[in-house]
């Protein structure tokens, strides 16, 4: 019989073989969940540089209800500060070498973080997170949603300016996990590989050989140039260059973030007071309703079995009538009132998006200037 620590470091050893250690599935992230935190300092020939690309902004609830308000201006602005807050949260682990966030499709990174954003409307926040390194292997895929209740913002009980900090600190702590698994030799040979795909796509016809991808996108180093090697020190001149104007890049992105960090609060604090008070008068309303519809049929019963020879019965029976039908009008009436909480909930999607719309503009701008490949950006 096989011994359960045995299996497990079996199922360790090719999970780390196979490149199938990455973390799947939806996770759930309720309450307090506190950052895994680096105890010693890592030394720098074992940091990875992480790059976490802008999001992708997904798409808006078809059901108009779900969507009410909710606008692809406010998607791109979110698209723009969760990767940036994600970053900073990153960064204080003391896991890594530079994190940094970059515009989609960047080649470079040696640990490149993208994700989707699912559902975010103030109460809920759903993404979708996929890491991989530079070899190809896959660390994550995962889908982590959370949800945040009204009275949480009203007691303070969120960290003011993010409201999910724990599914922040869930994604660093997953990524760190499969960081921690990793050998000496995995970052080192992450790093080589990240160098020379950089090196590749600058000048294919001196490095294009020296690293192969299979039909898996997994990267292999064949053979590693001598580290005199002119071309090679012209290309790692390139890149240090090509980092300063992410660097750049980055200094915007964190000015964005902090310019929007109160209002999203705010806007998210607001939404969801909102929507917490809308789905209270849609559910007195409904109660209404049914106790009314309940008191009528309970009035028809009781006529069909009386025949109409008690008298009481049928003073009872008006009661229940008249009382059924005022329920079922005061519960319409309660409709009416849900109008004032969607136009609430409409204004304020509207001003919110009217105030993040230049800032991301404004970051766009500098985004569209310092993109394109190394050589271009290099010229420039």
């Amino acid at each position: 019989m096989v011994k359960p620590h045995t299996l497990f470091f079996v199922c360790l050893l090719l999970a780390l073989v196979t490149g199938c250690s990455s973390l799947g599935m939806k996770r759930d992230v309720g309450g307090h969940v506190a950052l895994n935190r680096a105890v010693v300092e890592v030394p720098n020939e074992q940091l990875l540089d992480v790059w976490i690309e802008l999001f992708d902004p997904g798409e808006l609830p078809e059901d108009e209800d779900e969507a009410m308000g909710l606008s692809m201006d406010i998607r791109n602005a979110e698209a723009r500060y969760m990767p940036e807050h994600l970053r900073t949260t990153m960064e204080s682990t003391g896991y890594w070498g530079a994190v940094r966030v970059v515009p989609q499709n960047t080649e470079g990174s040696e640990l490149l973080v993208r994700g989707i954003i699912i559902v975010s409307n103030g109460e809920q926040l759903e993404l979708e997170i996929t890491a991989l390194d530079a070899s190809g292997r896959q660390w994550l895929n995962r889908t982590y949603a959370a949800d945040i209740e009204a009275q949480l913002y009203q007691h303070g009980s969120t960290r003011k300016g993010e409201a999910f900090q724990p599914l922040y600190n869930a994604i660093a702590n997953d990524l760190a996990e499969v960081r921690q698994s990793l050998t000496a030799a995995d970052n080192i040979s992450i790093r080589q590989v990240a160098e020379l795909r950089f090196a590749a796509d600058l000048v294919p016809g001196a490095f294009a050989d020296d690293v192969l991808v299979d039909d898996k996108g997994r990267y292999t180093i064949v053979h590693l140039p001598a580290v005199d090697d002119p071309m090679l020190r012209r290309v790692l001149a390139i890149r240090e260059r090509d980092l300063l104007l992410i660097d750049t890049l980055n200094g915007h992105y964190d000015n964005y973030s902090r310019s929007m960090e109160k209002p999203y609060y705010e806007w998210r604090k607001s939404r969801s007071e909102e929507a917490t008070a809308l789905r209270k008068i849609e559910n007195d309303a409904t109660k209404h309703k049914l106790i009314g519809a309940a008191a009528i049929l309970g009035a028809i019963l009781l006529e069909a079995n009386n025949n109409g020879s008690n008298s009481g019965s049928t003073v009872l029976r008006d009661v229940l009538v008249l009382g059924g039908a005022y329920a079922i009008k005061s519960g319409f009436d309660k409709d009416s009132e849900t109008a004032i909480n969607r136009d609430a909930i409409i204004e304020l999607d509207e001003s919110f998006s009217s105030e993040v719309q230049p800032l991301v503009v404004d970051v766009e701008g500098e985004t569209h200037e310092l993109t394109g490949s190394a050589e271009v950006q290099y010229a420039k």
